[in-house]
């Protein structure tokens, strides 16, 4: 079973607010996939959703180191899969080792065939890139997909609390 939402954000605080939303339904062992070109918000993403868990260290892509953990009210994994070469490097940084933690994953379209059954996938992307850059910051569209029927239930549970950012149909 899936379930997708479309969603908007404007500008990169609005983005950590709605990672923080669905991070309020994150539970011990969930897996995040984060999806998006360069600068489309991945680590902006992970920025709410570990302020979100109670991280108070600074979070920054593990885009060189790979790999970062963070303690808060549940310990987050946030690794940065575009560097690696093949699956069994994925594993080499210990990805599935711990199942208490939750995994945020950048590039985790990369790592598809390791991903649970059960797992959130957000695609982020910019809106218009072409458009000028304004003080507000570009507009996001976050394309939220659960897979796996936790998720699917725990994205219908959150629908109202996402409302605010919630796609027009007519766009």
């Amino acid at each position: 079973m899936s379930r997708t939402v479309e969603l908007v954000t404007e500008r990169p605080e609005v983005t950590r607010t709605v990672a923080a939303t669905l991070a309020s339904r994150f539970e011990p062992g969930d897996v995040v996939s984060l999806t998006g070109e360069l600068g489309a918000g991945k680590t902006c993403f992970v920025q709410g959703a570990a302020a979100a868990l109670g991280v108070t260290d600074r979070v920054t892509s593990p885009t060189f180191l790979l790999r970062r953990d963070y303690e808060g009210r549940l310990p987050i994994t946030h690794l940065d899969v575009y560097r690696l070469e093949t699956l069994g490097d994925v594993l080499d940084v210990g990805y599935g080792e711990d199942d208490r933690r939750v995994v945020l994953v950048e590039w985790g379209d990369a790592m598809r065939p390791l991903l649970p059954a059960d797992h959130l996938e957000v695609e982020l992307s910019v809106i218009d890139p072409s458009a000028p850059v304004d003080s507000e910051g570009e507009p996001r569209r976050l394309r939220v997909v659960a897979h796996g029927d936790s998720w699917a239930r725990r994205l219908a549970d959150l629908e109202g609390d996402l409302a605010p950012w919630l796609q027009d149909e007519a766009s």
